[in-house]
């Protein structure tokens, strides 16, 4: 075996796919896993690859590597491309490394999946894009091409929609593999797949980032049966489109890492651990948590929240401020930007709904004074917000004491839901949507905390997008199984009252609502999953399910 054919073979694979770990080298370059390990060390011992350290909740720690420009001349002077011209047409410059440094965690998960695919066909060529809307296209030896897409977690339903268009509309691929955060948005995406004649399989990041070629994880826009990523390939068509993307228009090669205790923007996401993204996850989707609700939604003590809290607030991923004398926590413009990038969604929009800098800083903090607007509305209705939050928070506590999973929390942005009806386009928007699993059994909730709804008209207002929602066939389609409606007043008559007249506006629209009602005090006594809701079918308070 020749040692600098290894190397040159590695760097080759590296100028096309940044960030690739030793693993990863080794599937898609056919090379002996001990091969590659000796050959990475030496590349990084000449100063040719440059090391980044990296984990995310779904990759275990690892180490991935970028060309140096050292390296960058050691393949040109190979007898490939010039260096000019690498620094143009690869992901290899600075500009393009800081750009694939953000979305780093996206890679990961990208590259895991494209080492189970060279399982089943090897070799493979493949691609990066910047800014199309496929983020990696690998092509097999005998000409299919398959188009990588992964939906993130903070891509609303908006722009994940427009993705897809985009991704219909343009040159057509032998397949289509995408990856959604969760069951709800792989749902939605099939259904935006289903008008498009290429060959398209979804599957959850998370099974993608652990499975192997043949795990049963790939559905069709149908949402059929699962099957292998083997047996999805096998039904690619014979050739497909090989994109080019415009160059940078500004190149240079790429520069040293900056000091370890100063972290630029673009290293950030390979700096932070596991539990640290997962704190700035939540934070992304739930701003103005107290402490000690946030602590009990993570499922950890205080101080150790304090630990997880310590570099996010040194490196100014995060904001404390104090409200009505408690101590809440928001993300950053840094930290918003750093979501953001990650999952290809505008930093400027992130900024724009969600910043927690204050727009005049002498002015003190109020709800006027926020530059997002969504924090904006969060803040005014703070007294709203916060029993969301002590809800939640309790929700997760429960679940977690009596052994159960709580396997998706979402905000208000992502909870609604769009649907048909009568031919208008009709929508809810719950206060939370969270999935519960019982062993094998997913138990889906909308969550609906109500101050306003006191009087019979603004209660059958408040009823009337549910009883339209589950009238039609969408709440079975949009998540498998259908959730029930848990509707939280203030004081107990107003709960007694929107019980009698669900009742009879359910009868009146022959809709069957899987309403659960109950109130504050009720649940300060008791617990979320405990005997405190009641149902207009029957008034004795029971368990939710």
């Amino acid at each position: 075996m020749n040692r600098d054919q290894v190397q040159l073979d590695l760097l080759c694979w590296l100028s096309r796919l940044p960030l690739l770990d030793r693993l990863e080298l080794a599937a898609l370059s056919g090379w002996s896993r001990s091969a590659v390990y000796r050959a990475v060390d030496a590349l990084e011992r000449h100063g040719l690859v440059e090391p980044h350290r990296h984990a995310s909740e779904l990759i275990a720690p690892t180490r991935r590597y970028t060309l140096t420009a050292a390296g960058l001349r050691r393949l040109a002077a190979a007898g490939g491309p010039g260096f000019a011209r690498l620094l143009r047409e690869q992901p290899v410059s600075e500009q393009a490394r800081r750009l694939f440094l953000g979305r780093i965690d996206a890679l990961a998960v990208s590259y895991r999946l494209l080492s189970a695919i060279s399982d089943v066909a090897y070799p493979l060529q493949a691609r990066c894009y910047r800014a199309l809307p496929l983020d990696i296209c690998a092509r097999t030896p005998d000409g299919r091409t398959l188009a990588l897409v992964r939906l993130g977690r903070s891509n609303d339903r908006t722009s994940a929609a427009k993705r897809l268009g985009r991704l219909r509309d343009g040159p057509p691929f032998s397949a289509v593999l995408v990856l959604a955060p969760d069951e709800i948005r792989l749902r939605h995406a099939a259904r935006r797949l289903r008008s498009v004649s290429t060959p398209c399989y979804l599957a959850l990041e998370r099974d993608a980032a652990r499975a192997g070629a043949d795990a049963r994880i790939w559905r069709t826009p149908a949402l059929s049966a699962a099957i292998s990523l083997r047996e999805a390939l096998s039904h690619a068509l014979p050739r497909g489109a090989w994109p080019a993307e415009e160059p940078l228009t500004r190149v240079s090669p790429p520069a040293a890492n900056p000091p370890a205790h100063k972290p630029t923007d673009w290293t950030l996401a390979a700096r932070l651990g596991p539990a640290e993204k997962r704190v700035l996850d939540l934070l992304a989707d739930w701003p103005w948590f107290r402490l000690d609700h946030f602590a009990d939604l993570l499922g950890v003590s205080q101080v150790r929240l304090r630990e997880l809290l310590r570099r996010a607030e040194q490196w100014d991923l995060t904001r404390r401020l104090t409200v009505s004398g408690r101590a809440r926590l928001a993300l950053s413009e840094r930290g918003l930007a750093l979501i953001a990038r990650r999952d290809r969604a505008s930093v400027g929009d992130q900024r724009k709904r969600w910043s927690p800098e204050l727009l005049d800083p002498a002015a003190g903090i109020r709800w006027r004074n926020l530059r997002g607007t969504r924090t904006r509305q969060l803040m005014r209705h703070l007294e709203h917000t916060e029993s969301v939050h002590d809800f939640l928070a309790e929700l997760a506590d429960q679940t977690r004491d009596l052994e159960r999973e709580l396997v998706q929390l979402d905000p208000p942005q992502r909870a609604s839901r769009y649907f048909q009806f009568e031919g208008r386009q009709r929508s809810i928007h719950p206060d939370a949507f969270a999935v519960l699993r019982e062993g094998d059994r997913d138990r889906p909730l909308f969550l609906e905390w109500e101050r306003r709804a006191v009087r019979p008209a603004t209660m059958r207002a408040r009823l009337a997008p549910y009883l339209r929602y589950y009238s039609t066939h969408r709440p079975a389609d949009d998540h498998g199984v259908v959730p029930v409606v848990l509707v939280v007043f203030e004081d107990e008559l107003a709960a007694t009252h929107f019980l009698r007249l669900a009742a009879e506006e359910m009868q009146r629209a022959r809709v069957e609502l899987p309403l659960r009602v109950s109130d504050r005090g009720t649940l300060e006594r008791s617990s979320p999953l405990g005997p405190v809701w009641s149902a207009p079918e029957r008034l004795a308070p029971a368990p939710p399910w």
